[in-house]
């Protein structure tokens, strides 16, 4: 603890020193080593115009480091000047031809231009001279990725993981792609090589967990998971992993216990408490789901997942104001998710703010209108207000994106007899006992009355008999 307090002070005093000739229009000199730290301080606060200014002095004190050029080519991609970083990085290529970081730094540039097999072609020059090639092998995966040639990525990936299987961005993607080129299920054996050969790789049990969980082969996962943890019980992303597992699983109080342990392992992460929250409100603890969202929010103020989660809790409970704050705030931080402008929805018709309620279904069904549930919803609004022929044309338009869903039909036939328009409304029932028989039940929630419940039941009946 004592040095580490005096290697910050020794930083502190170097950065000060630094400033002080800047402000006084001095060139300072310092050693190779001093820039480099002074370059770092200012990259690692965000702070880029001044590690340009860093990285500038430094050139001109030593401008024949690749190193500099290099570092000052990556400072301007940070701020966007991709052709001037290009530029240097040519001119370090001529100083130092053999220098695997000149052309690593030209591929991500080029992969940030959206060049993508031109960056490829940096990434393969860098690859004999390199030390991390596992890294080299991760930028190319990810170069086909966004190319989405999937084979090929796949590949770069496979090597990545053979140069070091704990490279988790590797690991990652590399599920990634095989699912989406449907390769997931055949890469079991592939893991397991990786078992055969070093049975007590924590590492290697992790990625057959994640393959399996990919998989929805829930029990598997878990099991792998488990091995994981127990070759190296401070494996946190295997806890963490085994939570969402749990959660699949709907085993809440055992999911619960595995995302507390990742907190014991590397600290408290909005992601975490996230997780932690979620779990809580499955268990229908409301209070303590809200507190861990919010503190998941208070976290990072950006995170409208744990904005929405708070707001679900407090709807549970049906404090419709507050949990229309909550809903209100995470479709501020990404007003393009549909389930959130569902949420604002309901909590607005609850809250009698019908017009509000409206207009936040309409968004909903821009964003998702393949979602049933929005057209149900905002049909039944201009129901419940007797407004049945906006009640109808609101369906309409659902069944325009949804055409063969049976509870469509259903509540077709609700509003269509609701308007007096009753051949229209039974043709609308035939289809719908047709699409789904058993789904006939829910017309009843409509109309109380006993009478007409015995009419719809003698329809039915009749249909009943005349289809057996």
């Amino acid at each position: 603890m004592p040095r580490e307090y005096r290697k910050r002070e020794e930083e502190n005093e170097l950065i000060r020193r630094f400033e002080d000739h800047l402000r006084k229009k001095k060139p300072g000199l310092f050693d190779l080593e001093s820039y480099e730290q002074i370059i770092d301080y200012y990259l690692f606060r965000g702070k880029h115009n001044k590690a340009l200014q860093a990285v500038n002095q430094a050139i001109s004190q030593y401008p024949f480091s690749t190193e500099l050029l290099t570092v000052k080519a990556q400072i301007l991609s940070n701020l966007e000047e991709y052709d001037q970083a290009l530029e240097l990085l040519e001119q370090a290529g001529a100083l130092q031809p053999n220098d695997p970081e000149v052309s690593l730094t030209t591929g991500s540039i080029l992969a940030l231009q959206g060049k993508f097999r031109e960056a490829i072609e940096c990434y393969e020059r860098a690859l004999d001279l390199a030390e991390d090639k596992d890294e080299v092998w991760y930028n190319i995966g990810l170069a086909y990725q966004n190319l989405e040639d999937y084979s090929a990525a796949v590949e770069a990936y496979k090597k990545a993981i053979e140069v070091n299987l704990n490279h988790e961005g590797a690991l990652y993607e590399l599920a990634y792609c095989l699912d989406v080129s449907g390769q997931l299920e055949k890469s079991i054996d592939y893991y397991k090589k990786f078992i055969d050969e070093d049975p007590y790789s924590a590492a290697a049990w992790y990625n057959l967990g994640i393959v399996h969980n990919k998989l929805e082969q829930y029990e598997e996962a878990l099991q792998a998971y488990d091995y994981a943890v127990t070759i190296d019980d401070t494996f946190a992303s295997a806890y963490f992993n085994m939570g969402n597992t749990y959660m699949n699983l709907q085993q809440y109080t055992k999911a619960l216990d595995a995302f507390k342990k990742t907190i014991d392992l590397e600290g408290p992460s909005p992601e975490v408490y996230c997780c932690l929250g979620a779990a809580y409100e499955a268990l229908e603890q409301y209070e303590l789901g809200l507190k861990y969202f919010q503190k998941a929010a208070k976290l990072d103020n950006l995170y409208d997942e744990a904005l929405f989660g708070a707001g679900a809790c407090l709807e549970k409970q049906e404090k419709w104001y507050q949990a229309l704050h909550f809903y209100n705030k995470a479709l501020k931080l990404n007003s393009e998710n549909p389930e959130y402008w569902k949420a604002v929805a309901h909590a607005e018709f609850k809250l009698g703010n019908t017009v509000s309620s409206l207009d936040a279904y309409e968004e909903a069904a821009k964003l998702d209108p393949g979602d049933k549930e929005i057209w149900l919803n905002w049909s039944y609004i201009y129901f419940e207000q007797g407004n049945y022929a906006r009640a109808i044309d609101t369906l309409l338009q659902g069944f325009e994106e949804i055409p063969d869903d049976p509870e469509f039909f259903y509540r077709m036939t609700v509003y269509l007899i609701e308007q007096g328009q009753f051949k229209e409304a039974f043709n609308y029932l035939e289809n719908a006992l047709i699409l789904d028989f058993d789904g006939h039940t829910t017309l009843f929630e409509f109309f109380p009355k006993i009478e007409t419940q015995k009419a719809l039941y003698k329809i039915i009946d009749q249909f009943r008999k005349n289809n057996t």
